[in-house]
């Protein structure tokens, strides 16, 4: 379908989800015939990040060195974006995240022949802001989504939703996340206790783990504010943190002293530890619609997460509890109802892989295709029937709907 599509991604972050969802979106790419490249920062040699993923599929990387958060240098990574955009002449300039949609939209190519935009938020990026940077960012979102998109392409319907609700208007699609189910598959009580051994965790002890960046959006401190309480009712539980970020300095100074709390590197596969956990724990402050979460569900794990979009519209019943943000209370008493009974928590985890059934990666990836086709002006795209519904996985347009026809101003 649609040979000879020459697409662009571009990506400020290099690990976390939006790395895995931008490897896997250009590597599915590629392996459709299209020419395919992505633009992001270096990494430090010897650490896993896109780059070393993109290595890994043959997905060409050109460098952009781009600081995750606007200011003094942000016109300078602007300037560079549009000369790699000049260089490599995509068909269609694919920007995840905030700062990309910053730069990419910014200063967008003179001439006649510019490439369709589309802007992938992974979460709303005045969100991340406060006081007169979170206005500044929703006055800008506003103006690029009506002037310089062509798709605002969400990962979840809470996503779309809140930029309806904050005045955002603009070409939105609606393509929900999805999880590799041939790599992240329920894991029963014999992976779990294998997992342990390898990872040298005792065989029996009550395991919540979190996975993620540290960052105040992700809410760890909110979590390590509700273990006491977890502690005293669940003397032998455990909880391990894995991941890297800004928070963690903080975290660990917040960790002092706290029973059975562990800080664990980042690293690119995470299903030993979903595998040894009775239950994941996500208490974000927001989300787009979060991998991890797809990841343990699909792993057979109990989720016990935060009410707020992209976590409450993937978590089905029975499968795990939502308790309100930034309320340590709420969430203490959800994991101790849990981790005091651990073996009475595989019920929900059934029912969580299940679920995962409906978000499965191969959706996602070929609506993702089907929209960028269409935008590169290679005709209509069929809505595909069968890989998932408005409800279960990935749809088109506003939710519920079909994709809507593209503005009458969209760049071809």
């Amino acid at each position: 379908m649609a040979e000879g599509v020459r697409v662009l991604h571009v990506s400020q972050p290099t690990d976390g989800g939006v790395a895995v969802y931008v490897a896997q979106a250009a590597a599915d790419q590629a392996r459709r015939g299209w020419d395919v490249a992505v633009a992001c920062p270096e990494t430090r040699v010897g650490r896993d990040g896109l780059p070393a993923r993109l290595a890994e599929s043959g997905v060409p990387h050109i460098p952009w060195n781009a600081g995750r958060s606007p200011g003094p240098r942000t016109l300078d990574e602007a300037r560079a974006l549009r000369w790699i955009v000049r260089y490599f002449a995509p068909d269609v300039l694919h920007l995840h995240s905030a700062k990309a949609g910053l730069a990419g939209r910014l200063l967008r190519p003179a001439g006649t022949r510019r490439p369709a935009t589309i802007f992938q938020p992974h979460g709303w990026s005045w969100l991340a802001a406060t006081g007169a940077g979170a206005a500044a960012a929703l006055r800008w979102e506003r103006h690029a989504a009506r002037r310089r998109t062509d798709a605002l392409v969400c990962v979840g319907s809470g996503e779309l939703r809140l930029g309806e609700d904050a005045g955002v208007r603009g070409p939105y699609r609606l393509v929900r996340n999805g999880v590799d189910r041939s790599l992240f598959t329920p894991a029963g009580d014999a992976e779990r206790r294998a997992a342990r051994a390898a990872l040298g965790l005792p065989a029996d002890a009550p395991l919540a783990v979190c996975v993620g960046r540290l960052t105040r959006q992700k809410g760890q401190d909110v979590l390590l504010a509700a273990w006491p309480a977890v502690r005293e009712r669940c003397p032998r539980a455990l909880l391990a943190l894995v991941g890297d970020g800004d928070d963690l300095p903080r975290l660990r100074r917040a960790a002092d002293g706290l029973p059975g709390v562990l800080f664990v590197p980042p690293m690119p596969d995470t299903r030993a530890w979903l595998a040894a956990a009775h239950l994941v724990v996500l208490p974000s402050r927001w989300e787009g619609l979060p991998l991890v979460a797809l990841e343990a569900l699909a792993r057979g794990r109990s989720l016990v997460c935060s009410d707020v979009p992209g976590l409450a519209e993937v978590l089905p019943y029975g499968a795990g509890a939502l308790v309100p943000p930034e309320e340590p209370g709420a969430l203490a008493a959800e994991l101790v109802s849990r981790l005091a009974r651990p073996e009475d928590v595989d019920a929900e985890g059934r029912a969580g892989a299940v679920a995962s059934e409906g978000f499965d990666l191969s959706g996602t990836l070929g609506l993702l295709s089907a929209l960028t086709a269409e935008l590169a002006g290679r005709g209509p795209v069929p809505v595909p029937s069968g890989d998932a519904g408005t409800e279960s996985g990935v749809a088109a347009g506003r939710a519920g709907d079909a994709f809507p026809p593209l503005p009458p101003n969209s760049s071809r």
